[in-house]
């Protein structure tokens, strides 16, 4: 129609300036007058006309749609518990929220009608009050796994969809904590996922030696609170080898692998190395003895943590529609809640964990976490190929950190002396901009 459209505000003004012209003109007037608002605004006549007509409305500034239900006080409680559970998505947030709430009655003074709007409100409306909060931070860092070639014809590819209904089938697979200089000896986390309950357990090693990496995983299986059964790896030498080959042998457990230089073999435990490690560690170098009692005295409170307090969902059917994949996931649950469904998990070791879980502060939990990351922050090595901090003490003192961990004291066998007050981070201005913070995931 050719006529130029403006923005509502501008449309506003406009009326409001006409509305007086027309007012004052006469009959002959107003029909060109009229004639020129339609042109402008491109509204039908009739319309133009009834806004002529009407009064100017009072300006109350009140915002249209309806009143805002959850205030500051929700949205400042809601933040303090988002942030010390992880920056966790929406629906896992609300998941956990009844679990935290009542442990966060004393420590953020909640008033009743605070706790319940926090049980009330949904996940759609999470997302949109913490949208402001959020913020990404990716960094691209790439592997330093070398392909292992002995007993490859012995161990079966594993590419098929995990199709499993009892815990300890496994997905393994090794992290580097080696900075941007690969030279010399460094940690390394091992890092287990469960396939059916999705429990997590990680722990760290220095260096990547066959031997070691083994004595890693047989601490992590005696940790589990279900039998290991089976482990699925990708092709590194430090997981195809005769030691690891022959302890799965001795004690019945399924060893698979991943095709070469295909990821997605191992989707869920490569998810698990960002969500549990590389997240919360970031990518310094450690490469000292103290940087490995410090990583391992990390793991076991997160272990606790996300174990323990953290809901995760996961992937119930995935259906390709068209050239999109449709998946649904199913409700969010605490690995934690998963063993206990499990008939073949450990009573024994399921009963503490429980006795652990009604007696630990979340709070106190994430807190002291954030201690122990400062603690391992303060022993990265910044200097580029330099030799490691700590080079004149005997390697052999980094075995000491396979020390069994107990389900009453997860702490048992671990230096955890306190870091000094937060304010001193200011301080470590180096260490702060390499560190890598907890951001939302799913």
């Amino acid at each position: 129609m050719g006529a130029s459209r403006v923005g509502p505000q501008a449309t506003r003004e406009y009326l409001g300036r006409m509305r007086d012209r027309y007012e004052r003109a006469g009959r002959d007037a107003k029909g060109a007058l009229l004639d020129e608002v339609c042109e402008v605004t491109g509204y039908h006549r009739k319309a133009v006309i009834r806004l002529l007509r009407r009064a100017t409305p009072p300006t109350t500034g009140r915002r249209r749609g309806r009143g805002l239900e959850y205030g500051p006080e929700v949205l400042a409680a809601l933040r303090a518990i988002w942030t010390a559970a992880g920056y966790p998505w929406s629906v896992r947030l609300k998941a956990l929220l009844p679990a935290w709430v009542p442990w966060g009655r004393r420590r953020l003074r909640l008033t009743p009608a605070t706790e319940r709007a926090l049980l009330r409100i949904s996940a759609r409306q999470i997302d949109r009050r913490l949208r402001p909060f959020k913020q990404a931070l990716r960094t691209r860092m790439y592997g330093r796994t070398k392909p292992g070639t002995l007993l490859k014809h012995h161990i079966p590819v594993q590419t098929e969809r995990w199709n499993v209904t009892t815990p300890g089938f496994t997905e393994i697979d090794l992290v580097s904590h080696s900075g941007d200089c690969a030279d010399g000896e460094f940690l390394h986390s091992l890092n287990v996922t469960d396939i059916h309950t999705t429990w997590v357990e990680t722990q760290a090693v220095l260096g990547k030696s066959q031997e070691r990496v083994r004595q890693a995983l047989e601490t992590i299986a005696e940790a589990l609170p279900f039998a290991l059964r089976g482990i699925d790896s990708d092709n590194g030498s430090e997981f195809i080898n005769d030691h690891l080959y022959r302890y799965c042998q001795a004690r019945g457990i399924q060893f698979t692998r991943g095709r070469p230089y295909k990821k997605d073999d191992n989707a869920h435990i490569e998810q698990k190395n960002w969500t549990h490690v590389r997240k919360l560690v970031g990518y310094d170098r450690y490469d000292s003895p103290a940087a490995l009692a410090a990583l391992n005295a990390l793991y076991a409170d997160l272990r606790l943590l996300q174990n323990l307090w953290l809901p995760s969902v996961k992937l119930v059917t995935k259906t390709r529609v068209g050239s999109r994949l449709r998946r649904v996931y199913g409700p969010p649950a605490t690995p934690l809640d998963r063993v206990r469904e499990c008939p073949t998990a450990d009573v024994a070791k399921v009963a503490a964990l429980r006795r652990l879980h009604a007696t630990l502060d979340p709070f106190a939990l994430a807190t002291r976490i954030e201690q122990q990351q400062d603690r391992l922050f303060a022993l990265a090595n910044q200097r580029r190929g330099g030799r490691p901090m700590d080079a004149a003490r005997p390697v052999e003192n980094a075995q000491t950190a396979f020390s069994p961990r107990s389900l009453e004291n997860p702490q048992a066998g671990f230096s955890t002396s306190p870091t000094g007050p937060r304010s001193a981070r200011s301080q470590k201005t180096t260490t702060e901009n390499t560190r890598v913070t907890r951001l939302t995931a799913r």
